[in-house]
């Protein structure tokens, strides 16, 4: 089991060291807020995700701007 790049021994002296630091009582407390943050940081991505889906898909729906070439008559008279 690799996750984050640790491996299940590293991920083991973890759990102990937080369990030792923070206790028994506080440390399913700080799993789920953990979970939580995990969930709000993946639905945002998801949501961005969505949205930049949806801004390409609109952008390719659209016809490319007309970009009008500059007259030589405007450069002669911008120079005198």
């Amino acid at each position: 089991m690799n996750f984050f790049g640790i491996g299940l021994p590293e991920m083991a002296i973890i759990l102990v060291i937080a369990l030792l630091v923070f206790g028994p009582k506080k440390l399913p407390e700080i799993g789920r807020s953990f979970g939580k943050a995990l969930q709000g940081f993946k639905q945002a991505t998801r949501e961005f995700e969505d949205e930049l889906k949806r801004e390409v898909r609109q952008s390719e729906a659209l016809p490319p701007p007309v970009v009008e070439a500059k007259s030589q008559s405007d450069d002669s008279t911008a120079g005198g």
